[in-house]
């Protein structure tokens, strides 16, 4: 820091310290000003000049300065010089106050702060370049916001000093001015009956109410704005339109009929969405059949001599339908259909925010909704590899289509998909070549997670090939071959097909969302707020289409957000809650998550302690021999506050449970080593992990004194 700035500083600090060493504030205060207000008068009387230069020049260092004090000398204005005087006084006093404190805040540390944390507020400096003055305006109009914040963390930011100003002094006036009006009232008050008058009352239920005016001003803003050119219709044949029978949209049209509104849901595929029909569904019931088939290499460890698990593929493919067959009820037109939601068959496209029209082969038909949910999902991104598009690659989607399995199969990616199709079709007897171009597989998770499901995937047979880049495809004579780059050499990988699973992009085309300007994010994903509202506040998305999370479970939960706020939101919306959201990637062993992990709370620079406690030593495990992995807990440090749970086993997915609905509801692990589990299962291993906590944070002098009495006692 120069020594300008170390000046200022110094200046600034001497400033604040005399405010409170000599007690100033009580000069700020409304007895001392009710107390003083005959002689204020006299005085204003005398000189009014002197005195309004005075309290302007006054209000503006307690401004500049941030002390307390501003809304007591607004009142005061209100109180000492009438409405209309003290309006512009205030008005222009608060706006220069705020501006000396704004450049006060930039010249001492914007330069610090963006050099530090540049990368971070990276997204935060684009918005307030392009919408700074709007952002501004909103958080001067709503006195929910100290004011004192806005100016010195505006200083921080990129936006222009003489926008900040008339942004303020726009922005403030409407505030001041309800103060100054409760300010006028105080200043009449002779008597205790003046407490009651009409005009007081009137003047402070103003004063409660007007967050709640500014905001409904600041919703009627942004949607001139952001309506600007399209015709709103007089009326709606629909409460609610929602596009896509997924996860996120069959939630949200159930909640939508559950709730008595007219509801209209639309799917160009199969209702179900991947889930049912590509995704978690037959990925299941593939695994299970996998699994028992691995059964035949590990007699020895059930204690037989041999198990037999002939088969054929095309069985295992016709058994993976009969699993979606007996689902799909759940999710089917005839069922929502008798719940009361208007099921329709074809692409969907938005032409303007309240308008969709649905295209089924020549039929065409448009349905107006005050309010619109996306919900289309995502799709396997194929990654731009030359030579990708001769391979006939399989990905989940039509994976389950496949009728011969292949004797040689490429996996690539290292993420829950892969890993889980990997070893899947490796424990079937395919030669699988599993290639990750990162240091590691399930790179979301811990080391040692990601370790013990590497080692099973290797033990299974799957050829794990991490820092492997995959370079180009091609065909050479009858041979398919993938080319790979490791430590810079390059290496030939021939197979028989090729799955690709490195990620999902959200479904987006065809929607309309370029004409309707509706902005996405790096990876497709609408791009939503808190609440789930697009760039159109009457346009919603969820589940994968919107993300951050791409998990069935997560769709629905987001689905109740965006449902209820498009259906209730003029009356009360909802952010959504992000705060405890598991997830399990299904291989053997599973591995299950909930809140942080290691390598998250150091990222986050969180003061965390570790339990753990392995799987190895549970009886349920041992019996079952499926004595291998842990559970681990992030807890706050000296603390039985749950920030975090991995486990890695047998039923994980299951076992994560106890703790989701542990840090839902603030449960510590005083509470899950205090509940009764049943012996011998694997639920145990949540009560064991608990005493591990308990056993590191035994009070060893209450112990000791605890000792002396056993042996007083003896």
């Amino acid at each position: 820091m120069n020594v300008r700035k170390l000046i200022l500083l110094a200046v600034f600090a001497t400033l604040i310290a005399s405010y409170f060493f000599f007690d100033l504030g009580q000069y700020l205060s409304l007895d001392y000003i009710k107390n003083q207000q005959a002689s204020f008068d006299a005085l204003y009387q005398e000189n009014p000049a002197l005195i309004l230069g005075g309290f302007f020049l006054m209000y503006v260092v307690v401004t500049a300065l941030s002390l307390p004090g501003a809304a007591i000398m607004t009142l005061a204005a209100g109180a000492l010089f009438g409405f209309w005087v003290a309006l512009l006084l205030v008005s222009f006093a608060s706006s220069m106050g705020a501006t000396l404190a704004f450049l006060a805040s930039r010249f001492l540390f914007h330069d610090t702060v963006q050099q530090r944390f540049g990368d971070r507020l990276k997204k935060l400096n684009e918005g307030v370049r392009k919408d700074g003055a709007f952002y501004l305006f909103t958080l001067r109009l709503v006195p929910a916001f100290p004011f004192f914040v806005i100016n010195l963390v505006m200083g921080l930011t990129p936006i222009k000093v003489r926008t900040f100003y008339f942004v303020s002094q726009v922005g403030m006036l409407a505030g001041t001015a309800v103060y100054v009006l409760a300010g006028t009232q105080l200043g009449q008050i002779e008597s205790a009956s003046g407490l009651l008058s009409p005009e007081l009352i009137g003047a402070f239920v103003l004063l409660g109410i007007f967050p709640w005016i500014a905001k409904f001003i600041m919703a009627r803003l942004q949607a001139r704005k952001v309506y600007r050119g399209w015709q709103k219709p007089d009326h709606f044949d629909r409460n609610l339109i929602v596009i896509g029978a997924g996860s996120a949209g069959l939630v949200s049209a159930y909640i939508a009929a559950t709730v008595k509104a007219k509801v209209t849901l639309i799917e160009k595929h199969k209702m179900g969405g991947d889930c049912l029909n590509t995704g978690c569904v037959p990925s299941k019931a593939l695994i299970k059949s996998a699994r028992l088939a691995w059964h035949d290499k590990e007699a020895d460890k059930y204690g037989f001599d041999a198990i037999r698990s002939d088969f054929r593929f095309s069985n295992l493919m016709a058994r993976v339908h009969r699993v979606i067959e007996k689902i799909e009820p759940h999710d089917s037109v005839e069922r929502y259909s008798e719940l009361g939601v208007d099921c329709r068959q074809g692409e969907a496209r938005m032409v303007s925010p309240w308008e969709v029209e649905i295209r089924n082969g020549d039929n065409i038909e448009t349905l107006t909704a005050r309010s619109i949910i996306i919900a289309t999902g995502a799709r396997p991104f194929v990654p731009p590899i030359p030579g990708i598009e001769d391979m006939d690659i399989l990905t989940s989607d039509n994976l389950w289509e496949l009728q011969d399995q292949p004797k040689r199969l490429v996996v690539l990616g290292g993420g829950p998909i892969g890993c889980e199709l990997a070893q899947t079709f490796a424990r079937l007897g395919s030669q699988v070549m599993q290639v990750e171009m990162l240091p590691r597989i399930m790179p979301r998770e811990d080391d040692d997670a990601a370790a013990l499901v590497t080692a099973s995937l290797r033990d299974n047979g799957v050829d794990v090939l991490t820092e492997h880049k995959a370079v180009r495809f091609a065909r050479e004579g009858d041979d398919k071959v993938l080319y790979v780059e490791h430590n810079g050499e390059e290496k030939r990988l021939v197979f028989d097909a090729v799955l690709v699973a490195v990620g999902r992009r959200a479904n987006t085309d065809g929607l309309g969302l370029d004409e309707l300007n509706l902005p996405t994010n790096g990876n497709g994903t609408v791009t939503v707020n808190e609440r789930l509202q697009s760039r159109y506040p009457n346009i919603y998305a969820c589940g994968d289409v919107a993300g951050p999370y791409q998990f069935t479970h997560t769709a629905a939960h987001q689905a109740w957000y965006a449902s209820v706020n498009a259906l209730f939101g003029s009356l009360k919306s909802f952010a959504v809650d992000y705060r405890v959201i598991p997830w399990c990637t299904f291989t053997d062993p599973e591995v299950a998550r909930v809140g942080l992990n290691e390598q998250e709370a150091e990222e986050q620079g969180v003061d965390y302690e570790v339990t753990r406690y392995g799987i190895d030593d549970l009886d349920r495990a041992i019996a079952d021999s499926n004595d291998h992995g842990f559970v681990k807990v992030i807890t706050a440090k000296s603390s039985d506050k749950i920030l975090g749970v991995t486990i890695v086993g047998a039923g994980a997915g299951d076992l994560i449970a106890e703790y989701v609905l542990a840090m839902k509801h603030g449960l510590g692990l005083n509470k899950i080593l205090g509940t009764i589990h049943i012996y011998p299962t694997m639920a145990e291993a949540n009560k064991f992990a608990a005493g591990e906590w308990k056993k590191a944070h035994k009070p060893e002098g209450v112990l000791r004194w605890v000792e002396r009495f056993h042996n007083w006692r003896r």
